[in-house]
């Protein structure tokens, strides 16, 4: 059978092609395959080129820089001076008119805690009663600070501040007038009341003040 022979040669033939590994066969040329791919235009969602960072922290810190925080407390702002009223009355009866004022003050809802009365002259009745108890006694009603207090000029450095000061210019001499209203203006918070001859008042007033 002469066609025996030849079937190697037929088998080679036909497998010759598909025998060549796949290592010896030219590479086709690569398609492209999905990776690094070149920068793309930013677009939303996307990230783009490498930008520098958005200023709006630094703004904010910019925005803050000229409002740093107080490291201290503020300073305290100078008082307001009193308002002064003038009340005309003569040395017998500024006692009186001083009265009349602290009457008109409570009904005006002012508390009586609120209230100095300085004197000049005699002592007011008020004083003289609570000093029969004793100096300590006298300056405790001062300490409680619940109702009106009356203090005679010599001893009213003592006192403290008060909304409103009345000063009763009931005589004595022209030293405790001016003790009297130095001391009234410098513990007055919003209100000073003199009751007293005018021309006596401004003169003082204008010297002090």
């Amino acid at each position: 059978m002469p066609l025996i022979p030849e079937e190697p040669q037929i088998h080679e033939q036909a497998q010759g092609p598909r025998a060549t590994p796949a290592s010896g066969r030219t590479a086709p040329t690569p398609r492209p395959v999905p990776g690094p791919r070149p920068a793309a235009p930013p677009r939303p969602g996307r990230p783009g080129p490498a930008r520098p960072a958005p200023p709006a922290q630094r703004a904010s810190r910019d925005t803050a820089a000229p409002q740093p925080a107080p490291s201290g407390p503020a300073p305290a702002a100078a008082p307001a001076a009193p308002q002064i009223q003038l009340i005309p009355a003569s040395p017998e009866g500024a006692l009186d008119a001083a009265e009349e004022a602290v009457d008109m003050l409570l009904d005006s809802g002012r508390t009586p805690g609120d209230v100095l009365v300085i004197t000049t002259g005699e002592p007011h009745p008020w004083a003289v009663h609570e000093l029969s108890f004793g100096d300590a006694a006298y300056w405790a009603q001062h300490d409680a600070g619940d109702d009106v207090f009356y203090a005679d000029a010599a001893v009213a450095e003592r006192a403290a501040s008060r909304a409103v000061v009345v000063v009763a210019l009931s005589g004595g001499p022209e030293a405790a007038a001016v003790t009297a209203l130095s001391v009234a203006h410098s513990r007055a918070g919003a209100l000073l009341i003199v009751c007293g001859d005018p021309q006596r008042i401004n003169s003082v007033l204008g010297a002090d003040v």
